[in-house]
């Protein structure tokens, strides 16, 4: 079985997590788009079986939870008449919920921006927290429920950020949302601390996202085609986020900030990763010449 050697396939891996799309980098690295494709599925499955068992006992004060649009294959109102759309085509959100002081993502989730994404969504961001915390979202609605169920009446402190925006009458022919002239700050479960309900910071990590991730960027072609190739991007990007990238404020990484561990990792470390979770390499059997009748 032939393998990349570990620099190479650090080097994919880090391009992936800095804005290259697939095909610039099979072009840089000089490899096939099919060998960039299977390391990013590789590495998907690894970090996400990593990110799942690392993530754990978090020591945290503020958690602010938010969601952010994308899409596969197509958008969800051309999907009808898309060409072989492939299962999971259409809107695709993702949930994220990161500690503001460690800038930490604790825990994601990709699917719908419904009552059980969002039920999914909080009841696997409650294991991970070590202690009671104040919570803020965005006034969706669908997370009322899945906070109440997760974390009962006593068992959080939440608040939830409701932005206020005007009419536009130009709203049909403008691509951002209409102006921002208010909030509302709504005290929903325990006693947060108003001072801190904010999404500041989980916003701030969307921008992060769309600028590390080509198939996030608007208005190209570089978004996803398929929904699982989605989830490996997204699975390799938080290990990398949390583990590898040093925030400038923090001067180290989330994870090493909120004490998970107590040096960066690198991108050779993943690749490590990858051959841990693959097992040692099998020979290779037998080579047999086929035959073709005449």
């Amino acid at each position: 079985m032939n393998k990349l050697p570990t620099e190479k396939r650090a080097q994919i891996l880090q391009m992936l997590c800095e804005g290259s799309s697939m095909r610039s980098i099979s072009r840089v690295a000089d490899v096939s788009l099919n060998t960039v494709t299977k390391l990013l599925v590789d590495a998907g499955s690894a970090c996400a079986a990593f990110h799942n068992a690392t993530v754990r006992n978090v020591q945290s004060k503020r958690v602010q939870c938010d969601e952010i649009w994308s899409f596969a294959y197509a958008k969800a109102k051309n999907v009808p008449s898309a060409k072989a759309a492939p299962i999971g085509s259409g809107d695709v959100w993702t949930w994220t919920a990161i500690d503001a002081d460690t800038k930490l993502i604790i825990s994601w989730l990709i699917g719908d921006r419904d009552a059980s994404a969002a039920s999914d969504f909080i009841a696997d961001l409650k294991p991970r927290l070590a202690n009671r915390v104040q919570l803020t979202t965005d006034g969706h609605k669908a997370y009322l429920n899945a906070v109440s169920e997760a974390f009962g009446a006593d068992g959080i402190d939440y608040g939830m950020l409701v932005k206020i925006y005007g009419s536009d009458p130009q709203a049909q022919k403008r691509y951002s949302p209409a102006k921002l002239i208010g909030i509302d700050k709504d005290l929903i479960l325990g006693s947060p601390d108003l001072a801190h309900v904010s999404t500041s910071f989980v916003e701030r990590q969307n921008l992060t996202m769309r600028m590390s991730m080509r198939r996030f960027t608007r208005l190209t072609n570089a978004f996803s085609k398929k929904l699982e190739n989605h989830y490996h991007a997204l699975s390799l990007y938080f290990v990398w986020y949390n583990f590898i990238k040093q925030h400038k404020t923090l001067r180290m990484t989330p994870a090493m900030a909120a004490g998970l561990v107590s040096s960066p990792m690198e991108m050779s470390d993943i690749v490590t990763l990858i051959d841990q979770r693959e097992g040692p390499a099998k020979k290779r059997g037998p080579y047999k010449k086929r035959v073709i009748a005449a």
